[in-house]
């Protein structure tokens, strides 16, 4: 695995660790027997097979396990588009039917923490890397994590997750030049609609951690620093991973938007820059009430 060029400090107490040293010697061997493995086809995904209920994706332990259930999943391949679906009041029903569909997919998966962050980053990357231990992180508390389900960081994270035994939750978009659901999703959805997809991501999040990405990850920052500024959402604890990457932004935060008035000299606490994997659980779960932690699976 890539290193950092310097160390970190060690002056926390071993108690308050996430993760201890064994748990990190396992997921690093874990993910170099895996680092060869580049699944194309979803039914070939080290998951296992995928199932579908209608735009919703499942696979391994998430896939019902009743045959009533099991007989009402059908195929993508199914569904034909026709161009009376285009007029306004069939756009509102397909909208409204996507809302269904996204509340009735993520209705019971618990506490989860949302992991932004791009869809370019190459696995031989170092924040590639700390997405994954990120993900099996917030996995080994009990907690679903949710991302856009895309390759980069949103695959890394799912990575970790799933490797972690956890819920490795996948919310993506149609997007005629992107992939589809990264191979390590056991629950996922994939949306017409943004607006949609962001209210999933605000509804079921408890947390947001954001690595860094290009206007689409700004975008969902942005949209959700706004939502906790205006007291639309309470308690949203959000982490910039990487502070060599997000400093500029900050600094121009505070010297611009701050200094001229244009945002409370409050807001811009409203964020956590770190470096450090725990640390960015640690914040993102600083208000979620947790259940019993799981036992690691690696």
């Amino acid at each position: 695995m890539a290193k950092k060029g310097n160390k970190k400090k060690s002056g926390k107490k071993a108690e308050q660790k996430l993760i201890d040293d064994a748990f990190r010697e396992k997921l690093a061997a874990i993910l170099a027997e895996t680092a060869q493995d580049k699944v194309t086809d979803t039914k070939d995904s080290p998951l296992g097979a995928a199932y579908r209920r209608g735009p919703v994706l499942m696979r391994g332990s998430m896939i019902p396990q009743d045959n009533t259930t099991g007989n009402l999943i059908a195929s993508s391949h199914d569904r034909h588009d026709t161009d009376w679906l285009h007029a306004d009041p069939w756009r509102v029903m397909r909208i409204q039917a996507e809302f269904v569909d996204g509340f009735g997919a993520l209705a019971e998966v618990g506490p989860a923490i949302a992991v932004f962050g791009s869809a370019r980053t190459e696995p031989t990357d170092l924040y590639y890397e700390e997405a994954v231990l990120t993900g099996a992180l917030l996995a080994n508390q009990g907690v679903a994590v949710i991302t856009g389900g895309g390759p980069g960081i949103m695959e890394a994270a799912n990575r970790g997750a799933a490797l972690a035994g956890g819920t490795s939750i996948g919310l993506a978009i149609e997007l005629p030049h992107e992939e589809q659901l990264n191979e390590w999703v056991n629950l996922g959805m994939t949306f017409r609609y943004f607006f949609v997809r962001k209210t999933m991501f605000v509804k079921y999040s408890s947390g947001a951690i954001f690595f860094p990405g290009g206007f689409g990850t700004l975008d969902e920052m942005y949209e959700l620093l706004v939502l906790v500024q205006t007291h639309k959402v309470a308690n949203m604890p959000m982490v910039l991973f990487g502070k060599e990457y997000w400093s500029g932004l900050m600094n121009w935060t505070q010297s611009i938007l701050a200094e001229r008035g244009m945002i409370d000299e409050l807001d811009t606490s409203l964020v956590v820059l770190t470096d450090d994997p725990e640390e960015a659980v640690r914040v993102a779960l600083s208000t979620t009430k947790l259940n019993k932690p799981k036992k690691s699976y690696l």
